[in-house]
């Protein structure tokens, strides 16, 4: 079974008007887990959901299955009443997303599903379970002729419904299974680096400053992907390298999803213009539960980073060493403005000498 910190739901404002009560929701499924269903840390929630042992397995943390298009496979989900009455519970089927926080949540009832929540069902929708009994509860998975190969995740939900009198509203606890499915056809894993930034956050002096890079994962392929990430920042030519260190992994994308993320880079040089690459090794994960690493996808963005301290004292280096040398030049030209001159002045003398001999 897989469980996940409580999420609460509201219903639109339009039912609250109405004066039906906020429904919220306790969700217990998330990433693959092994650990055994569990109350929840009010009590309430007295039963758990496993899967059932049969030909796919009686140890599984989550139900995973392979189906060619128009093909069914039927499985079972196990429910155990822990509590001293009687249980009716509901039972339904959801589509899976990614919440921002990274865990894996499943689409609310009243939500239109489109693969797992419309292709898994269910044989009842409600099941009755006896104190410290338990039921099974029948499934059937149909893929559509015409559905597109790929992975596909959502769950199957167990589903109480209680009042909260101290609170005055209605309250939905819900335990479930992680349901994965992989339409048979080319499988087309890909994921993309976009809208990559980079920003820069620095001393006006020579000492080193912080960067800040963002950019989003999106996976553009059909198949459930996650990766690994590497953030460098570099100056012109690739000189002070500066390697942003660990950068957590990004859960498991969805096709079609997207993820955010913000990497800080410490200890970047100013070196004026800045690149900093974003590098992604995908990672895919079959059926087994064995990871194969893809092809690496890189991205790049530049930033200004100007030293201004250091640039002040090199313009004014330079500035006196255009100085020192339009003054040598004058000087230079002087003295040989002189010299000339005094050239000259010998030579008129010499002229005027000769011409009083002649005479």
């Amino acid at each position: 079974m897989h469980a996940v910190a409580p999420s609460r739901r509201t219903l639109p404002a339009g039912l609250v008007r109405a004066g039906a009560l906020v429904l919220f929701t306790v969700l217990a499924l998330a990433a693959v887990s092994t650990a055994p269903a569990r109350a929840a840390d009010d009590g309430d929630v007295t039963w758990t959901v496993r899967t059932a042992a049969n030909a796919f397995g009686s140890d599984r943390s989550s139900f995973g299955y392979s189906v060619n298009p128009g093909g069914r496979t039927k499985d079972a989900m196990v429910v155990a009443n822990h509590g001293t009455t009687a249980l009716t519970l509901a039972v339904y089927t959801a589509d899976g997303f990614t919440t921002e926080k990274g865990q894996l949540d499943l689409l609310t009832r009243e939500k239109k599903s489109r693969s797992i929540g419309a292709w898994v069902r269910a044989a009842r929708e409600t099941v009755t379970v006896a104190p410290g009994r338990s039921a099974e509860i029948p499934f059937t998975v149909t893929v559509p002729a015409d559905a597109t190969p790929g992975d596909y995740v959502g769950g199957i939900l167990t589903s109480l419904k209680q009042p909260d009198e101290a609170e005055g509203i209605a309250v939905d606890r819900r335990l479930g299974i992680r349901v994965g499915l992989r339409v048979s056809g080319a499988l087309r894993p890909a994921l993309a680096v976009e809208d990559v930034h980079l920003s820069y956050d620095g001393s006006a002096g020579f000492a080193q400053g912080d960067a800040t890079v963002t950019y989003s994962l999106h996976n553009t392929g059909n198949a459930v992907l996650s990766g690994t990430q590497k953030v460098a920042v570099t100056g012109p030519f690739g000189t002070f390298s500066t390697d942003a260190g660990a950068v957590a992994a990004p859960p498991e994308l969805l096709p079609g999803e997207r993820w955010k993320v913000t990497v800080p880079v410490h200890g970047v040089t100013p070196a004026y213009r800045l690149a900093a690459t974003v590098t992604v090794t995908p990672v895919l994960t079959d059926a087994a539960g064995s990871t194969t690493a893809l092809k690496p996808v890189r991205a790049t963005a530049h930033s200004w980073a100007v030293p201004w301290t250091l640039t002040l004292l090199v313009v004014l280096v330079l500035a006196g060493g255009a100085a020192t040398v339009v003054l040598t030049r004058r000087r230079r030209a002087r003295r040989e403005r002189l010299a000339d001159e005094r050239v000259r002045e010998a030579v008129d003398r010499a002229l005027r000498e000769k011409a009083g001999h002649q005479a």
